[in-house]
Order: C-alpha cells, then sequence, then structure tokens
C-alpha cells in the first residue's frame, strides 16, 4: 500500500514556513535577551511564572504547565534551588508530596526580569502587528493549541 504524500498549496506552504520559522527563532532570541538581562533562561522565566500564577505546584504539574519532561523541569528546579529562586516545602494534602514555590528572591528575580521580557516581546512581535493582526493571530492558533494541548495543562489559556 502506497503512502499518499500531501503537497502543500503556496498559501499553506507559506503560513507553515512562517509558523516554524517563528517557533525556532523566537524562543533563541526571548532565551539570550533573558540571559543577557536576568540571568534567566526562558524556560526558567516560564517556570518561575507558572509558580507566581498557580502558586506551589508539585513537580509533576510543574512539568505539564511548562510542557517539559519531569527529568528536565527536576534538573532546572534544582538549579534554580541552589540560586535561592525556589523551594521544597512538603505538602500539607498529601505528605508524601513535595510543593515546590517561589521565594522571595524568586519573586523579585521574575519583578525584574519582566519589563525587559516584555520589551523584547512588543518589539519582536506584537509592535510589528495591527490590533487587527493580533487578533487573527490569536483566532488563527488558538485552535492549533487545543489541538496540541487538549487537556489544557500548558500556560493559561
Amino acid at each position: 500500500m502506497a503512502v499518499s504524500l500531501s503537497r502543500m498549496t503556496p498559501q499553506q506552504s507559506r503560513a507553515w514556513l512562517a509558523l516554524i520559522s517563528t517557533a525556532e527563532l523566537l524562543p533563541a532570541a526571548l532565551d539570550a535577551q533573558l540571559q543577557r538581562d536576568a540571568s534567566l533562561t526562558h524556560y526558567e522565566f516560564i517556570l518561575l511564572s507558572a509558580l507566581q500564577r498557580g502558586g506551589a505546584q508539585r513537580l509533576s504539574d510543574l512539568a505539564a504547565a511548562t510542557n517539559a519532561t519531569l527529568p528536565r523541569t527536576s534538573k532546572v528546579v534544582s538549579r534554580l534551588q541552589q540560586r535561592g529562586l525556589l523551594a521544597r516545602q512538603e505538602s500539607e494534602q498529601d505528605r508524601r508530596s513535595v510543593l515546590l514555590e517561589l521565594t522571595k528572591q524568586g519573586r523579585r528575580q521574575l519583578v525584574l526580569a519582566t519589563p525587559e521580557h516584555f520589551e523584547t516581546v512588543h518589539r519582536l512581535v506584537l509592535d510589528r502587528l495591527s490590533p487587527e493582526q493580533l487578533d487573527q493571530l490569536a483566532d488563527a492558533l488558538e485552535p492549533v493549541v487545543q489541538a496540541l494541548d487538549p487537556q489544557r495543562r500548558f500556560g493559561p489559556f
């Protein structure tokens, strides 16, 4: 049985290449800015932000919320804990579970990193699109995110 490979129309190819290029280039640009200005990787910023938004969390929940594997999350958590940006505490509901939470220093680091990070997001993406294009971008990508994450584990959606 032969497998049929669908070809892309020029419109589909243009959209796909723009999406893939953005998906590859944007994280590297955000990572470089955060490392330069806040001594954080982009993933560390996302992880700290998830803890700020959601409060204390188990490692497995934090990994799901940041779309990372448990080993990667554990390694980053250990590094952030050594830097005093987060702490581990015993769960009152389940003594077998350990909860991760931001420390005062972690909140401060996140607060200090946010303005430059938002400026970079504006400069690279948001300010390059009209309000109508921003609505179109959100309308176009939200169904894709839903297909990729039907349980809505990742992000604030």
